[in-house]
Order: C-alpha cells, then structure tokens, then sequence
C-alpha cells in the first residue's frame, strides 16, 4: 500500500502505459525536484532569516509557492506538463540569475549554476536547450558591466563561471543523448522481441490446429469405426421384425420390446459418443472437475475403435481416484496423442502381445500419469528430436506434430514437462498433472 501511494506520489498519481516510459521518468523527476525544491527553498529562507539577509526571501518565497501550485496542477491534468516545464525552467533561471546579481563570491551560492543543465534537459525540449544557455550565459556577462544593479562579481568571475556553465552543459547534453539512444534502443529492442513474441504464438496456434486438424482426422475414422457395430445391431433389430412381418409370423410384444430397448440402448450409447467428441473438439479452453479414471477412460474409449482389428492391449492400473480441476480436452489430447503414437509403432512393428500400460500414482498435490508400451524403445539418435515441430519417423504418414503440441500443453496450460525413457523393449512417456489449476 505505501509502495502504491509513493509510486502515485512520483507520477502525479497518472497512469501510463509501456511505451510512455519516457514520460513517466520525466514526470517522476518534476515531482523528485519538487521535493528538493521544497528543502532548499525552505532551508534558504531559513538560513536567510537567521543570518538577517532578507534580500532572497521575498524571491524564495514567490518560487516555493509557485512550486506548491505547480505541482498541484501537474496533478490536475497531465498536458499541463510542457507548460509547467516550461514555467520551472523560467524560474530556476531567475533564481540562478538572481544568485549572482544579488549574492557575493564568498558565499557560493553561485554553485548551484551548475545544476542548471540538468533541469534544462529534464524539463525541456532538446531544441531549446542552446537558448536558453545562450541566454543565460549572455545574463552572467552582462551582469558586472549593467548599470542598474551592483554586483559583487567581476567579469573574470563571471567569464569563469559561464565557461564552466557551457562545459557542464555540453557533458550532459551528450550523456543525455546517450541515455535518450540507449532507451531507444532498448524500445526498439522490446518491440522486435514482442512482434517476435507474436509470431511465435501464432505460429503456436497454426500448429495447435494443425495438430487438432490430424487429431480430427483419426477421430473421424475412430467415429466410423465405433458406430458401425452399432448401427448394424440397431439395423440387424429392425431387420428381424419386418423379415417376421413379411413372413407373416407373429411377433410377441416381449420381442418388441426387447428388440425397442436394445435400439434405444444403442442409440443411447451413438448419442454419448457423439457428445464425447463434441466436448473434445469444442474451442474454448475451460477448466472442469473430473475424476481422474473416468477422463482417462474417455482417452482410452476414444483409442478402441483402432484396436479393433489388432491385438493390442490397453491396461489401466487403477490404483488412485481422485477429482482433478483440469483442462480436460487438453488433457485428453495429450493422452490421444501418445497413445496413438504407442499403437502405430506397436502395428508397425508387427509387435507379439503388445500392450500400452497406463499408471496413475498419486503425488500430493499432483497426479503422475505414465504410459508405456513395448513397441521396441525409441532409437537413441531420435530420443532428442521426438518433441521437436515436424519431426517424424513415420514418413509421409505422421504430422510430426502430436508429441510437440503436447510438450507445448503440458508447458503452457499445466505448466510442467513430458519426460521420456526407452530402453530395448519399451519406452515410458511419464508426466505430472496438477490436482487443481484454478
């Protein structure tokens, strides 16, 4: 809270976005001198009084007002801050005018000459800094040969003090050039490294469709796969009645029945499939509650229809049950994505009694899923790339995209890695789930 009221403090309590850095230094550098201002001013009029030298304190006083109302109006809208620049530069060059015109040698007030540059870049245009130098400069000169005022200095003070002036400003001209440069660069830095930033999420996103896109592809054949037996037992139901019907034998409402309750089942069971994919396939990201078994039967329903004319074997050890808040399609196509890697190698292989094992163990605040087949490991010259865009060993038949989209959702949405070990016989792919993500 007070970091809050101090940073509001310094920027006039405005609010400014990335690309006005500049500005809000600049505002954070008013409102410091402001501060400085303040304290000097006070301890002047102060010293002043208590040396009975009343000549600066009517000065001092009109100038630490002006600060007060300045700052106050800096608060007030924040274009009123070329004005209000402009107005403090006028003043410190009065001042530092005033300082010599009215002081003497001995007392060094003349020191705070030297400070001037810094308000002028500060608080000023670039383009105006050569004037009002100049002026200064050309106010320091005169002053010992005027005729309206006495003052203590000599032109050779005078000289001295205004090359010194012009030295110091030309030092913090340049290094504030440098600064200005090197912030600059720094923008331009920022701005190459967020269209970079753009690119790659986009890039991200063409991949993640591409990948749902071959996804979609496997689902549509496992969709055909799974409703074919169904839709030939409810084919096969309908068939039988009106074969009895034509044949002119009687049917018994027990067959009706049964016959009306195996279709209804069936249909029953289509219309659950079909919402399974719709829930898969649906594009917004949402967090759900589900239990850990039942999301990874849904993965493992999904993979049956491919195992249909194999031999292979899917095992789940179902030792745990818990009830994760998860990204559940994201999730699931993670576990298509490896298990469906699992049954083209293990197919390709042409693999005797293969078998894809699935284990959940429990690990406090987090579930460790592992997945392991026996299709013979991963070659060790591939065991680094497997996670790599495009990379494939299935030829013109894989995307090379299943496992990198997962490594990437495992890393954006449930922030952790997939891991991978093979050996000679098998390979285990093994990562953790959060139990709660939101």
């Amino acid at each position: 809270m007070k970091n809050k009221l101090l940073e509001n403090f310094f920027t006039s309590g405005w609010d400014f976005k990335e690309d006005d850095s500049e500005l809000k230094n600049k505002f954070q550098m008013v409102n410091i001198v402001f501060l400085l201002s303040f304290a000097g001013l006070i301890f002047g009029i102060s010293a002043n009084i208590l040396r009975a030298t009343p000549a600066l304190i009517p000065v001092e006083t009109v100038l630490l007002l002006s600060a007060v109302g300045l700052m106050l109006a800096l608060r007030i809208n924040k274009k009123y801050f070329k004005v209000i620049s402009f107005l403090m530069t006028l003043q410190y060059s009065i001042l530092f005018l005033l300082l010599v015109y009215m002081s003497k040698p001995e007392e060094l007030k003349h020191i705070w000459i030297f400070t001037y540059p810094i308000i002028l870049l500060y608080f000023g245009s670039d383009r105006y800094v050569f004037f009002w130098v100049a002026a200064m400069v050309f106010f320091l000169l005169i002053a010992p040969i005027q005729p309206f005022v006495h003052v203590s200095y000599s032109l050779f003070q005078v000289t001295y003090i205004s090359f010194v002036l012009i030295l110091v400003s030309i030092i913090i001209y340049f290094y504030q050039k440098r600064m200005n440069e090197a912030a600059s660069l720094i923008i331009e830095q920022k701005n190459m490294l967020k269209k970079q930033l753009d690119e790659l999420t986009k890039k991200d996103k063409i991949l993640s469709v591409q990948s749902k896109q071959a996804v979609m592809g496997e689902m549509i054949s496992m969709i055909a796969h799974q409703w074919r037996q169904p839709l030939s037992t409810v084919t096969l139901n309908i068939s039988n009645l009106q074969i009895k019907r034509l044949l002119g034998k009687e049917i018994r409402e027990k067959e009706y029945e049964t016959a009306f309750e195996e279709i209804n089942n069936t249909i029953a069971y289509l219309s659950a499939t079909i919402d399974d994919f719709q829930t898969y396939f649906h594009p917004k990201k949402e967090i759900n509650s589900i239990e850990i078994n039942e999301l990874i039967q849904k993965a493992i329903n999904f993979t049956k229809p491919r195992l249909k004319e194999t031999y292979i074997k899917i095992l789940y050890m179902q030792k745990n049950s818990a009830v994760i808040n998860t990204y559940t399609n994201e999730l699931i196509q993670v576990l298509l994505n490896i298990l469906n890697n699992a049954v083209d190698e293990l197919i390709a292989r042409e693999i005797k009694d293969p078998k894809i094992i699935i284990r959940v163990q429990n690990r406090g605040d987090a579930l460790q899923l592992e997945i392991e087949d026996n299709a013979g490991g991963i070659k060790k010259e591939h065991i680094d790339s497997i996670f790599e865009p495009y990379f494939s060993t299935k030829g013109k038949n894989g995307t090379g995209l299943g496992l990198y989209m997962s490594q990437m959702i495992m890393q954006k949405q449930f922030h952790t890695t997939i891991e991978v070990e093979s050996e000679k016989n098998s390979t285990v792919f093994h990562f953790t789930v959060p139990k709660k993500l939101a």
